[in-house]
């Protein structure tokens, strides 16, 4: 299918998975990033390099946004809606407030296009890979005519209902993933308190139920105290903090939730933020 893609954001996750893009498909592929020197380097993979948002949207059929958070979705789409033209296509794969997201979805719509929401989960390494998993709210019909795209990025894609129910479901992903990590991080504290070397905690949690994907993966990083970042504090903290806003909006008392907000806003304020995620075992242990 032709369609010329507009790509907004190429920050870390935002390059590579702009990258997967301009090398899979044979459709013209615009950029933009306040960063010049981004812009530059896509244009050497065979990208459009144009200086501004608006371009995007004046230029493209399907726009693409990867940005950090609810305020640069809003400065985005600001511009945006003022070129945003019947039967266009926007796709917000960033993470953000499912609110915020629902009202800009309104707003496209009125200029009679289409937004959905799209949040991943993994982190570079998968985005360099095109292996992240992608989680789709929005128009369905939409969605299947631009999955293609989508399927560039990601291999595990799932269609989840209306617009921000992917992002509902990336708060939940990301939240229970602090919590699954918080919990580790307990138990490494007590293990290691108790006398048993970490390695050995580690070896025995497999055994049974208690291994999962966080303990192997982190482990090793928190034995030798290496927090080279894959996903950050901060970015973790914004989303414990989402889903805390929605938990308000909802009415319900999740504790859990509250708990892992409370771990990630003294890591923040230890000035921990730029980390990896798993650097919260330091809040933890002292």
């Amino acid at each position: 299918m032709t369609m010329r893609i507009g790509f907004i954001g190429l920050g870390l996750m935002g390059e590579p998975m702009s990258s997967n893009i301009i090398n899979k498909l044979e459709n013209e592929v615009l950029v933009f990033d306040i960063d010049s020197e981004k812009v530059k380097k896509m244009e050497e993979l065979g990208a459009i390099g144009v200086k501004s948002v608006k371009e995007i949207g004046e230029t493209a059929d399907v726009v693409i946004s990867m940005v950090p958070k609810s305020e640069h979705v809003q400065s985005v789409y600001n511009e945006l809606l003022k070129v945003a033209k019947k039967n266009q296509i926007f796709i917000d794969m960033s993470t953000i407030d499912p609110q915020i997201s629902k009202e800009l979805s309104k707003k496209i719509a009125e200029k009679g296009a289409v937004m959905l929401d799209a949040p991943v989960v993994k982190s570079v390494p998968a985005a360099v890979s095109g292996t992240l998993g992608i989680y789709v709210g929005g128009n369905e019909e939409t969605y299947k005519n631009i999955k293609f795209i989508l399927e560039c990025m990601g291999n595990n894609i799932i269609y989840l209902g209306d617009n921000g129910s992917g992002l509902v479901m990336k708060l939940c992903h990301n939240t229970l993933v602090s919590q699954i990590q918080n919990g580790v991080n307990e138990m490494i504290t007590l293990s290691q308190k108790s006398g048993i070397p970490t390695e050995d905690f580690i070896k025995a949690i497999s055994y049974g139920g208690g291994q999962n994907f966080y303990l192997d993966g982190k482990g090793k990083a928190i034995i030798d105290n290496n927090f080279t970042t894959a996903f950050s504090i901060e970015n973790m903290h914004k989303d414990v903090h989402l889903t805390g806003n929605l938990l308000d909006e909802l009415g319900l008392n999740l504790p859990g939730v509250r708990i892992v907000q409370g771990i990630y806003d003294e890591a923040i304020n230890r000035g921990y933020g730029k980390e990896d995620f798993c650097a919260t075992i330091k809040v933890v242990r002292d």
